[in-house]
């Protein structure tokens, strides 16, 4: 791999090297964004020379600004990728030479995603584009590279030398961004890339409304999710062309439902792609209908993987018709809507409302009706419903087409019978699989795999790969003992040895041999076990009765470690939790337990509401429901009822997911908890689910699937993974939680389960170690400040947010800070030799170093304040989360106990000086907790205590001191600016108490208000002195507007005073002349 110890070598490699790969040779050199302007109009030209659109008359600049202003309402990324993919764009023409067509509309060929590296298109490098900034402070920019296709700059690159992290080419890209650079013919940037040599990110362009969010920052992979990092590749196999071309035309996503534009992964792409060649090389006469099968996990977006394949085939015109066809349940929930909202249209996705509808939509010849959704139980139906209406010929039309059925979930059982039926209804027909947990031969079900089914495994993307990759979390399971090991296994031995008591079993010879047998876990496990041979030896969990599990003081058990855990689990109600049950009547039981002992909890269940009649329970099962429907009906103001249980389940799964209505769901109008059987564990998909409690046996791929209702990504400080508690047979569990991940992990379970306590708090020590190192060694042993180097600063920036990673986790599982030592063990199976922990760190360590995180931002100088060795640019990685959090109140009852008895000491004529030293020692420890600008004028007040010049006032504390003294050090900063520049102090005071921000500076005017009271002939003045040179008058009004926005934004500071400077050095010079 290359080194380049200079960015322009890397630039200039990487731009031989895009030659090589497509791109053309003449290279754009740091182009203004009316260069790139003119650019695409002579493109445009050339591309349109036809009677009917342009003729022989170019595009002048009053049509170029009417496609500006197009581009300027479309203004997102998700709107523009229509614009760009559009085919067309209409303008009406201007150009007076042109009289055919002046002033009528015509329509312009802009860019087609199917000519690739053909006909039209063309493909240009702009290296060092101009960005003029776009508020007067700020200041013009230059950016690295960009990728124009048909003049149209839709990849926007950043570039690193090799020492470099490449998160900072990220964090320059959202800089530009921040700073609205990407506007004008810019806005229409696609997808960013940050790059060094040895490593590469992509991402969607986010927009001006959108958040970066590095979750979402993609390495590219090869054909086995191995990264691809070396620059060489990355421009070989991403940025090349065609890949370049076919990522924004094809492998970019306009997600309606969540308003963003969305870039395919790269196993999303090599799964499509499959899929698409597999169909242009079917021979439709052979009758082979086995496609193959897509092995992506759960949470890795499969939905947008398998609508993408979709589009592929019906773009390429290889099939006549594309059905997706999923449970009708997922379908009346979350699917159909995703399906359209990442179509180019709603209408390019047809729902089929009832068999009439889909018989319809399939004999369609209609380009609209391509691609269909429907539901599996409705497809099998269709031979069955057209030979009863007499459409016979219909079904024969229908077999006549190039059919290509794409099947979510494929791993589900009750598909079977469902599935050979359509199989036999369209013999020619050409079948796909989607699963996260395929069917193998240890865990086939009616002696089926998925393979035999849909063929080969075209793809995998394994939990492994995606837990790894960051694309989705890693689990935390917890076994919950309800019972005692020791008390189950006595009951056990009881009941197989035939005794009544413990004395019984002993005295009978017999009855004692197999009583001692099953209190050996030696001789009989807690969990069965399954033999080379195929045979399965149980274990003491096996012979537990099922009503244990049933009983009404198990089932208190759970609903109270559920509640009493709730608030530390959900993050104070921030998350919700779904709870998996083992039958309808134990769901509504433990419904009506919630709802008796924990009110405050807003609860609900979901399942089949068919009331039969033929069980035992149908009048428990309809009083359940009942009860349910008008406790949610009142909690949400809702009006459900068990005629509309459809309707209700939508709801619930809106709320659960923040969708459309919920999407700003006040949190009084959340739902905590959904307790369910079967539904909502496959398929659905939350990312603010974040726990899941199962009193419900599971194996293989139904345990995977629901594990991952909770493994979608959120902030990592905030859900660092999905937590499982689980009660039911908990041994037996874990080992059905170790089967499945051995099955489905590929064996590389790796990464798939989060950290445990014990680890978190080793990893909390280890973390807290290095960063008292960093400051011991910078002279800073107290931590009360931040060390003055870059590189100690970046190393305690990486350092602390690890230990904060670590902390939020060991939160969830039961960290404290009152707690000083935690046992190694990790549950009652680990038998290994107990050790204890103990933390280093205490809690106020951890608020003081969270204060000196906040103050990176700052260079640790406080407000207004450069870092004294960088100019103020910071070049390492910040997270805004942990700047931004409250870590709580500072211990100000101490510091105040401490000030006290200083001074009462200082009074004291008796006092030992060594004593009164050691007191203000004491005291200047605990100024670690303020901030830098806290810490400063604490000092000043201490300094005005020794001296007398401060009155003490009966019931002040040391903090209301501090407050005054900054308040005091404000107001004279506010009064010195007023002084010099003649501004109205009022509205300057107004103003820095509003704590603005760059985006609302001028909110309301405010700032422009404040500029116009500002005296020209005193600010010129002002300047003057400061430069010591007189300031032209036309420089007067950016002088003022560079100072006053700088001094709003960071709080105040102390500007310079000439005549405060001018007193000092008369002053001095008066001195030397004395001494002469």
């Amino acid at each position: 791999m290359d080194d380049f110890n200079k960015e322009s070598d890397f630039e200039a490699a990487l731009i031989t090297a895009l030659q090589r790969y497509g791109w053309e040779k003449d290279v754009l050199k740091n182009p203004t964004e009316q260069d790139l302007l003119q650019n695409w109009a002579n493109i445009l030209f050339e591309n349109n020379r036809d009677i009917d659109r342009l003729g022989d008359y170019p595009l002048i600049q009053e049509e170029m600004e009417d496609l500006l202003e197009q581009i300027r309402r479309l203004r997102t990324p998700l709107k523009l990728d229509g614009f760009i993919n559009g085919k067309t764009v209409s303008i009406t023409r201007k150009n007076p030479d042109d009289t055919l067509h002046y002033g009528k509309e015509v329509s312009l060929k802009i860019y087609d995603r199917m000519e690739i590296a053909a006909g039209q298109s063309r493909y240009q490098i702009v290296q060092q584009p101009r960005f003029v900034r776009r508020e007067k402070v700020l200041q013009d920019r230059r950016g690295g590279l960009m990728l124009l296709i048909n003049g149209m700059p839709v990849f926007h690159i950043e570039l690193k030398k090799s020492s470099v992290p490449v998160i900072e080419a990220a964090n320059q890209i959202e800089k530009y961004a921040h700073e609205g650079l990407f506007s004008g013919i810019f806005s229409l940037v696609q997808i960013f890339v940050a790059m060094n040599p040895k490593e590469a990110l992509y991402f969607a362009n986010p927009g001006p409304d959108g958040k970066f969010n590095p979750d979402f920052y993609f390495h590219w992979a090869d054909l086995n999710n191995d990264p691809v990092n070396d620059w060489k590749v990355v421009a070989e196999r991403l940025l090349s062309i065609p890949m370049a071309h076919q990522l924004v035309g094809f492998y970019t996503v306009a997600d309606d439902s969540d308003g963003v534009l969305k870039v395919m992964r790269s196993y999303q792409y090599y799964a499509s792609n499959k899929i698409s060649d597999r169909v242009s090389k079917n021979d439709w006469h052979e009758g082979n209908q086995r496609g193959g099968y897509i092995w992506h996990t759960t949470g890795s977006g499969k939905t947008m993987t398998s609508f993408k394949s979709a589009q592929l085939i019906a773009n390429s015109k290889d099939a006549d018709k594309v059905i997706f066809l999923m449970d009708r349940i997922e379908l009346g929930t979350q699917s159909l809507k995703e399906y359209r909202a990442f179509a180019d249209n709603v209408d390019d996705v047809q729902e089929t409302e009832d068999t009439i509808t889909l018989i319809s939509k399939l004999k369609s010849i209609d380009p609209k009706d391509t691609l269909i959704v429907s539901s599996i139980q409705k497809m099998s139906n269709i031979k069955e419903d057209a030979a009863s209406k007499m459409r016979s010929k219909d079904l024969e039309l229908m077999k006549s087409k190039r059919l290509v059925f794409i099947i979510d979930e494929c791993h589900r059982s009750t598909f079977g019978e469902m599935l050979a039926t359509i199989k036999a209804t369209f013999p020619n027909a050409l079948f796909f699989g989607f699963t996260g947990t395929p069917v193998f031969n240890e865990n086939e079900q009616a002696m089926t795999t998925t393979a035999d089914i849909f063929g080969d495994e075209l793809h995998r993307y394994s939990i492994a790969d995606g837990i790894r990759d960051k694309n989705v979390l890693g689990f935390d399971p917890t076994m919950v003992m309800v019972y005692k090991d020791k008390d189950l296994r006595e009951k056990v031995a009881l009941q197989e040895s035939g005794a009544y008591s413990i004395e019984e079993a002993l005295e009978d010879p017999t009855m004692s041999k197999t009583y001692y047998r099953f209190m050996s876990s030696a001789q009989v496990p807690m969990a069965g076990k399954r033999e080379e041979d195929g045979s399965y030896v149980r274990g003491i969990e096996d012979y537990v009765e099922q009503e244990a599990w049933q009983t009404d003081e198990y089932q208190w058990a759970v609903v109270d470690d559920i509640a009493e855990n709730w608030r530390t689990l959900s993050r104070n109600h921030q998350f919700h939790g779904i709870f998996a049950t083992s039958s309808i009547p134990e769901a509504v039981r433990y419904y009506l337990k919630f709802r008796k002992r924990y009110p405050q909890l807003k609860v609900t269940g979901l399942f089949d509401p068919t009331i039969d009649n033929k069980g035992g329970y149908a009048l428990e099962k309809e009083d359940g429901l009942k009860a349910m429907l008008e406790d949610y009906n009142a909690i949400f103001e809702q009006n459900f009822d068990i005629g509309g249980y459809a309707k209700f389940k939508k709801d619930v799964s809106a709320r659960l997911a923040h969708k459309t209505p919920y999407k700003w769901v006040k949190p009084e109008k959340q739902l905590d908890l959904l307790i369910v059987v079967n539904q909502m564990l496959t398929g659905f998909d939350s990312k603010w689910i974040n726990v899941l409690y199962l009193d419900k046996m599971l194996v293989y791929q139904n345990l995977i699937q629901a594990f991952s209702r909770t493994n979608r990504l959120f902030n990592i400080n905030e859900k660092p993974f999905g937590s499982i508690r689980y009660y039911r047979m908990p041994h037996t569990m874990k080992r059905n939680i170790e089967e499945a991940v051995q099955l489905y992990s590929g064996d590389r379970p790796q990464g798939l389960f989060a950290d445990h306590l014990p680890d978190n708090v080793r990893h909390m020590n280890a973390t807290f170690a290095e960063m008292k190192t960093i400051f011991k060694s910078a002279g800073v042993p107290d931590m009360d400040t931040l060390p003055e180097d870059t590189p100690s600063k970046a190393k305690f920036a990486k350092l602390f947010r690890e230990f904060s990673t670590y902390l939020q986790a060991a939160r969830i599982q039961g960290f404290t800070w009152n707690k000083r030592e935690y046992s190694s063990l990790i549950d009652v199976e680990d038998t290994s030799e107990e050790e204890m922990i103990q933390l280093l760190p205490t809690e106020d360590d951890y608020l003081i170093l969270n204060q000196r995180y906040k103050e990176l931002r700052t260079g640790g100088a406080g407000p207004g304040g450069n870092p004294p060795d960088d100019g103020g640019e910071i070049t390492f990685p910040i997270d805004p989360y942990l700047t931004e959090q409250n870590t709580g109140v500072i211990d100000n009852d101490y510091m105040n106990s401490r000030f006290e008895k200083w001074r009462k000491q200082l009074l004291d004529p008796d006092a030992d000086p060594a004593t009164v030293e050691e007191t203000l020692t004491d005291l200047h420890k605990s100024f670690a907790f303020l901030t830098q600008e806290e810490q400063k004028y604490a000092n000043i007040f201490l300094h005005d205590v020794q001296t007398g010049d401060v009155k003490i006032v009966d019931g002040k504390t040391f903090r209301d001191y501090i407050f005054e003294y900054i308040e005091r050090a404000k107001n004279q900063q506010n009064k010195k600016i007023s002084t010099y520049l003649g501004v109205d102090e009022v509205l300057l005071t107004n103003l820095m108490d509003a704590h603005v921000t760059k985006d609302n500076l001028n909110e309301y005017g405010r700032f422009d208000a404040l500029k116009a009271t500002v005296v020209r002939e005193k600010a010129q003045e002002y300047f003057t002195k400061v430069d010591k040179k007189k300031l032209p008058p036309f420089r007067v009004n950016n002088r003022v507007d560079e100072l006053l926005t700088k001094f709003v934004l960071e709080g105040g500071f102390d500007i310079q005073d000439p005549d405060e400077e001018e007193q000092k050095n008369e002053a001095s010079k008066n001195y030397h002349n004395t001494c002469k």
